[in-house]
């Protein structure tokens, strides 16, 4: 069965999703991102084509099941398949995803079921962003991806990151003794066994906030916290009963309020030995 195949059609209104822009078919999801700049989609300050791709997979899940899923080079399938449930086709196995992620040149990504058409609408949404801003956070993800940069705060390998990475990007909780802990503790046994397993709601409530300006941010974000004026977390209790705390998404600016809406959305992080730290962050709920 042959891959997706796509071409533009006509301007349309789209659907906000986790920050995004979303076009929901029968046989495809395309996701956007707000963003132009020169008319042209970019990504937004901690975006990119893996966020795009969870976002997509999250809202097909919605209405279909996917039993596994191919990605184009360049995305980080493994962080994707980790947020989502969704298995990661193996291109050694035999036969063909049954699903495959489309990358698109501008700041877009298609979820769609292997050998469909797909029609990309022009979305008709569109935030014109700061050029000088827009390079320079480029400009600092890129020095920040280089194998030279080294950060000088808490060290997380990559296989640490891996290991931990189903359980918190996907919001898998335990239930021990009527009560939901999130992340789960695999070393906490009941009666000899495992505990069950919970699915949260990426969604909670302010308990409180932190502004940290840019010179007391964790050094991680030492090449990004000056272009956005420092760094935000919020502690929020989930809907599920957990509470957490979080980095705020960085292509929006939040007013916090006590108890005040806010989603759990896939973002980038930081990054260290050349490769990027993908986790949740906080996004305020717009009713």
């Amino acid at each position: 069965m042959c891959g997706a195949r796509l071409w533009e059609g006509p301007f349309m209104t789209a659907e906000v999703w986790m920050g995004y822009l979303v076009d929901h078919q029968s046989d495809f999801t395309v996701v956007q991102s707000p963003f132009v700049l020169d008319s042209v989609r970019v990504f937004g300050a901690d975006s990119d084509a893996t966020t795009l791709a969870v976002a997509g997979v999250l809202h097909r899940l919605q209405h279909d099941s996917i039993e596994s899923i191919s990605v184009p080079d360049g995305m980080d399938g493994a962080s994707l398949s980790s947020a989502t449930h969704v298995v990661l086709h193996d291109i050694e196995a035999e036969g063909e995803a049954s699903w495959e992620v489309l990358m698109s040149d501008e700041a877009t990504v298609v979820v769609a079921r292997r050998g469909a058409s797909v029609e990309l609408q022009k979305l008709d949404v569109e935030i014109e962003v700061d050029r000088k801003f827009h390079t320079a956070m480029m400009d600092a993800w890129a020095r920040e991806l280089s194998n030279a940069h080294v950060s000088q705060g808490a060290y997380i390998s990559r296989a640490q990151y891996e290991e931990a990475a189903q359980s918190r990007l996907s919001m898998q909780g335990q239930v021990i003794h009527s009560t939901v802990s999130w992340p789960p503790r695999f070393s906490h046994l009941v009666d000899g066994d495992q505990p069950p397993l919970h699915q949260l709601q990426r969604a909670g409530a302010i308990q409180s906030w932190t502004t940290l300006s840019a010179a007391g941010a964790p050094s991680e974000f030492a090449l990004r916290a000056p272009l956005l004026g420092g760094i935000s977390t919020v502690f929020l209790q989930l809907d599920d009963g957990p509470r957490g705390v979080f980095l705020t998404v960085d292509d929006e600016d939040s007013t916090f309020t006590m108890d005040a809406r806010m989603e759990l959305v896939f973002r980038r992080l930081y990054a260290q030995e050349g490769f990027v730290r993908y986790g949740l962050k906080a996004r305020a709920i717009h009713i």
